[in-house]
């Protein structure tokens, strides 16, 4: 048995889909009407009525059990398109605990995303603020050696 996919089931598909392409900038693989596959590796259903899942399950968009995660070097760029979207946003740009610039914010149908800076450009970051390669490590909790391959060139 091979995993293939989380699938998250949304009330309106087209909504959805939209959302996606052009807020997150995702594109498809497959395209099945109520059923969208995004080359990233999740997928969106709208499934009938009639279907087993909403038919015996209470299938809510609000539970908030999990979150969909993406990652850009630009955060600040997808925050000002999120902003012009009007999405609902859990927050704002933030920084967490180990120096990662993070934004969360709900899809249409109130799926959590997060989107987050990639490691090396936090690390980047964390160095180019003045943080030395042994205090980006302490921070963050990567060890040094790892810290010292992401900076690379900076260091030499």
């Amino acid at each position: 048995m091979k995993f293939h996919s989380p699938v998250m089931i949304v009330k309106d598909i087209e909504k959805s889909k939209q959302f996606y392409i052009d807020v997150l900038e995702q594109s498809i693989e497959h395209d099945f009407g109520k059923n969208i596959i995004f080359d990233s590796g999740f997928a969106i259903w709208e499934p009938a009525p009639d279907h087993v899942i909403p038919k015996h399950l209470q299938t809510t968009a609000t539970a908030n059990q999990f979150e969909l995660y993406f990652e850009d070097e630009n955060i600040d760029r997808i925050y000002a398109k999120l902003q012009k979207a009007d999405v609902e946003f859990l927050h704002g740009i933030h920084e967490e605990p180990w120096g990662q610039r993070t934004i969360r914010f709900f899809d249409p149908d109130h799926h959590l995303i997060e989107v987050g800076e990639p490691l090396h450009t936090f690390v980047r970051n964390m160095y180019d603020s003045g943080l030395s390669a042994e205090a980006i490590s302490k921070k963050s909790g990567i060890s040094l050696d790892t810290v010292k391959i992401l900076l690379g060139e900076y260091l030499d």
